[in-house]
């Protein structure tokens, strides 16, 4: 699929990883929704890259389907998909203040998890529309994973369930979509230096980068963008969840 002619809906775009694709595809002559809980940060970096915002909860269905109709008619479309949404939810199942609570556990598969499924298959059901290109394809959707997903560690027993989950619904997404034409997959980042990670203490960024084989850093979230561009031109590439994360296999705690 031809990059430059991206009509992409972003979810969590506001900052980080999903902010760093809209720059992306907004430079290459794209375009593109950004849909994020925060107002200000989303509207802030709709305006320095001339992308489209709409406030939207992806852990709600009617708010999903309000908000990607909405960017589907401010596109003109819809043909890629990034999914960027999504919450840290460390705890531990024993923690110091008692077992986990239902609630919290619940609350963390409702956004990263479900939120990725109801905004999957509501994009999913405008791309079945659009015209093919040469390859009969009609549109991509991506995945953010985690290396927790397969390494998660101690603290993010909710955390890893939901990005396991992302991953294991990469697959029969990719197989069920492609008589459509809609490709599916997933990336699983492992330490990337976003807002969240920027707050810390130098000492503490440089010991997570220490932990990296290579590049000795954190990953930058112009990288993960990169890898989007290059699933979207890459035809071939669909089913499947790449590791992003310079080798790292992640230690217990």
């Amino acid at each position: 699929m031809d990059f430059t002619k991206t009509l992409a809906i972003i979810t969590g775009g506001a900052s980080g990883l999903g902010k760093a694709v809209a720059e992306r595809i907004m430079a290459a002559g794209g375009n593109a929704a950004i849909l994020d809980l925060q107002e200000a940060p989303g509207l802030a970096v709709a305006k320095a890259t001339g992308a489209v915002f709409f406030q939207c909860d992806v852990a709600v269905e009617s708010q999903v389907i309000a908000a990607i109709d909405a960017a589907r008619r401010a596109l003109g479309g819809i043909n890629l998909l990034v999914n960027c949404a999504g919450i840290v939810g460390a705890g531990k199942l024993l923690g110091k203040d008692g077992p986990m609570s239902g609630d919290y556990f619940e609350r963390v598969v409702r956004i990263n998890l479900i939120g990725t499924f109801l905004c999957d298959k509501t994009a999913a059901a405008a791309m079945q529309g659009n015209p093919p290109n040469a390859d009969g394809e009609r549109g991509v959707i991506i995945h953010t994973a985690s290396v927790a997903a397969f390494e998660g560690q101690i603290g993010q027993v909710a955390y890893s369930a939901t990005k396991a989950g992302i991953a294991g619904m990469t697959l029969p997404i990719a197989r069920e979509l492609a008589k459509f034409g809609i490709r599916c997959v997933a990336i699983a980042p492992g330490i990337f230096m976003t807002p969240m990670l920027a707050g810390l203490p130098q000492d503490v960024q440089e010991s997570l980068a220490r932990q990296v084989p290579f590049p000795p850093r954190l990953a930058r979230p112009e990288e993960f963008a990169q890898l989007v561009q290059s699933i979207v031109e890459i035809p071939t590439l669909n089913g499947e969840t790449i590791r992003l994360d310079g080798a790292i296999r992640m230690a217990p705690r």
